[in-house]
């Protein structure tokens, strides 16, 4: 059975957001922010909430709305269908939104068997980390420059929580992989936080 989540639930998932996009902001080259928060546990906290409303948005809106209940399709073109978006489309419009946001951290969804190829690893941390969730599950921690700027990567595995997740890379025409399978990992989220400020 899926759990609801109250009103104090997601103003505390908020709240948690907000705390974490502080401590990012006194993030020194030292590895801890001025609150003591190191880089990877800033990235842990932020991965737990983006997972969570992911699955959240997953099996409780789009396999609720529209398996379960019949009443509105997600679609990757859900401007144009008037449909929901897809769960890696509503992930990647909160990533834009809090990247906007200037609070320094960057996230995004990304897949060595990318559907669009916009979510493929670009960097050699970022291959490294999909691969390594990929074939043991463990997170991956690493530290790169990019743009003459330091930063603490963190690649967490992205799995398949809902049904849907499987049909859609299963039976996409642009998916390179069509053999996934519930549970299975589909990608990996990768958590940006700079270390020089």
């Amino acid at each position: 059975m899926i759990k609801r989540l109250s009103v104090f639930e997601v103003l505390a998932s908020t709240a948690l957001i907000s705390a974490f996009a502080a401590a990012a902001a006194g993030c020194g080259a030292g590895g801890k922010t001025e609150t003591g928060i190191s880089p990877q546990v800033m990235a842990d906290g932020l991965y737990a909430v983006m997972s969570a409303d992911r699955a959240v948005y997953a099996e409780e809106v789009v396999t609720r709305l529209q398996d379960k209940d019949k009443v509105i399709k997600a679609d990757e073109h859900f401007d144009d269908q008037k449909a929901l978006p897809l769960p890696a489309q509503m992930f990647r419009m909160g990533a834009e939104r809090a990247r906007k946001g200037g609070q320094g951290f960057s996230y995004s969804l990304l897949s060595e068997w990318a559907i669009n190829k916009q979510n493929a690893p670009k960097t050699d941390a970022e291959r490294a980390g999909l691969k390594a969730v990929a074939e043991g599950g463990k997170n991956y921690y690493a530290e790169e420059n990019l743009g003459g700027k330091k930063y603490f990567t963190a690649v967490y595995a992205d799995k398949a929580v809902a049904e849907g997740c499987v049909t859609c890379h299963n039976h996409h025409a642009d998916s390179p992989r069509k053999d996934f399978k519930l549970g299975d990992t589909i990608g990996g989220v990768v958590i940006r936080i700079p270390l020089d400020r």
